[in-house]
């Protein structure tokens, strides 16, 4: 689920083609579903970008409240990359997780990265999720909210616990009033009867859906509410439907404790390089001790020890990110030198206004989807608890989700995904994931009957396909290109060897990887 959409989201301003519509007959495959009309089409015009030239864009009304369609309504932003060939295999809607990512850009990189015999056969439909973006009114309830230097995130006096608690109180304030009449409808299936709308004003009677990180659980559900309306379905870096939001963060924490180690293992593997030591546990030392003078002295007044966690934290998504994070570490710990770090803050850890947009947008569905424990003594507990263990993104974890213990809406049930009236549908899951686990993947597995699980066995990013594994990549185009996937008969039906990790920025075999930074670009971070 990555949940930070900063800098790095990749959202572009879209100028795009008004339209009013009244949204799809969103009733078949759920009793609950409401039952409205569609009448109008979507018109479609230019707006490539350099990266993605091909690009076309649009807009769509939908109601805010699908069950009074006649209602106050809201609108969506659209991207296209039409299809070329003259086989048509319909429209694949993207989506790159979030909640709050911005999914424009992701239609012309996953056009652009398919086979092209592959990719030529779809239309490929981005979108900007409701409150997200380009798509209007687009949410931002306290801009500034990250701004530097924050309270440290280990709550170690009560005067910083009071601090952290005032600010999440204050974000969840701030978008109750703001956002009163809005907030009862951010939420997951809100969004996926959105799509419903976008699958009518396409014309088309089924889609066909690829989505990453929580945009898993949006085509789960998506797929349980209209099973009879879903033609291929994949999905990539799986979200435990079984533990939204509370249990599913808190499962994170250990995951990115893993990945964190793994990263410190590899700068003691180059100590050549980094001249940290051979020893990752003593790697590890140093990296806290860190921490600690940050915490004491911001570097350059930028980067205290809770903007220092924000700038390593995207190294648990996507490795290609380590060579970046070991330098800066190296050059603060052993040269006295911070401006790599507030460079890679900048980069990776620094939150501007479409991060600020994404964050509204990601505490609005998380708070809103599921019931989050009201009693803070309950967080209290169960994070120091996680801290104990997994000390690396415990407590900032917890605050980037604190203010679902205060939120102004009343929450949603969960979706139960599980599904057996899918055609087949392909996932794919690396083992140690830190945003979204590997078990996620395997519930997911064992809920959508027929689904085929390919595996990146020993991988650690977040995101896998279209990012540089062909093994991976022949499975995705296989199924996009024929409907079949891989069956064994076991717990996994088709096993790929990860990607080797990254080498130091200074050795003749480092690469920049660009596919895979591309792609964890639109993914963005903590999603």
């Amino acid at each position: 689920m990555t949940k930070r959409a900063a800098a790095l989201c990749g959202a572009a301003a879209v100028v795009a083609g008004m339209i009013t519509s009244i949204p799809a007959d969103a009733s078949a495959g759920s009793a609950t579903a409401p039952r409205t009309t569609q009448t109008a089409k979507l018109t479609w015009k230019k707006c490539g970008t350099s990266n993605y030239p091909t690009l076309q864009c649009a807009s769509l009304k939908v109601p805010l409240d699908h069950s009074h369609p006649y209602g106050k309504r809201i609108t969506l932003a659209l991207s296209r990359v039409p299809h070329t060939a003259k086989t048509y295999q319909g429209p694949l809607l993207v989506n790159p997780g979030g909640p709050g990512g911005s999914g424009l850009n992701l239609a012309g990189f996953v056009a652009s990265s398919l086979p092209k015999k592959v990719a030529a056969q779809y239309d490929v439909i981005g979108f900007d999720p409701r409150g997200v973006g380009a798509s209007k009114p687009a949410l931002d309830c306290k801009p500034g909210h990250f701004n530097p230097v924050r309270p440290d995130s280990v709550p170690t006096t009560w005067a910083i616990e009071k601090a952290n608690l005032d600010r999440a109180k204050a974000f969840a304030k701030a978008c109750g009033k703001k956002y009163a009449s809005l907030l009862p409808y951010i939420d997951t299936v809100s969004a996926v009867q959105d799509m419903d709308s976008i699958r009518s004003a396409l014309g088309a009677k089924k889609i066909n859906y690829f989505g990453y990180s929580y945009g898993t659980y949006l085509g789960a559900v998506y797929a349980k509410l209209h099973p009879n309306r879903v033609r291929r379905l994949v999905l990539d870096s799986i979200v435990d439907p079984t533990g939204v939001w509370y249990d599913d963060n808190i499962g994170q924490d250990y995951a990115f404790n893993d990945r964190h180690l793994a990263f410190l293992a590899w700068v003691a593997k180059h100590n050549a390089t980094y001249k940290l030591g051979t020893d990752p546990a003593k790697v590890e030392a140093k990296w806290y001790a860190m921490r600690a003078a940050l915490a004491k002295k911001p570097a350059q007044k930028k980067v205290g020890a809770s903007e220092l966690e924000d700038t390593f934290i995207p190294g648990g998504y996507y490795n290609g990110y380590w060579p970046y994070l070991a330098e800066a570490f190296a050059a603060y710990v052993n040269d006295k030198n911070s401006d790599p770090l507030l460079a890679a803050y900048k980069k990776f850890g620094a939150v501007d206004a479409s991060g600020d947009n994404g964050y509204s947008i990601y505490t609005s569905v998380q708070c809103r989807d599921t019931s989050w424990p009201r009693d803070w003594n309950q967080w209290r507990k169960d994070n120091w608890a996680v801290y104990d263990k997994a000390p690396f993104m415990a407590w900032n974890n917890a605050w980037y989700n604190a203010p679902c213990a205060f939120w102004p809406t009343d929450s949603l049930q969960p979706v139960n995904v599980s599904n057996d009236a899918l055609p087949p549908t392909l996932l794919f899951q690396a083992t140690n994931d830190a945003a979204t686990p590997y078990e996620g993947g395997v519930t997911v597995h064992h809920q959508l009957r027929g689904s085929s699980l390919v595996v990146e066995q020993g991988g650690g990013n977040h995101g896998i396909t279209l990012s540089g594994n062909a093994c991976l990549d022949k499975h995705l185009a296989a199924y996009l290109t024929n409907g079949k996937v891989p069956h064994s008969g076991g717990e996994v039906d088709a096993v790929c060897k990860t990607l080797p990790d990254p080498e130091p920025l200074t050795t003749k075999k480092a690469s920049t990887a660009s596919r895979g930074s591309a792609l964890h670009g639109l993914l963005g971070f903590r999603g």
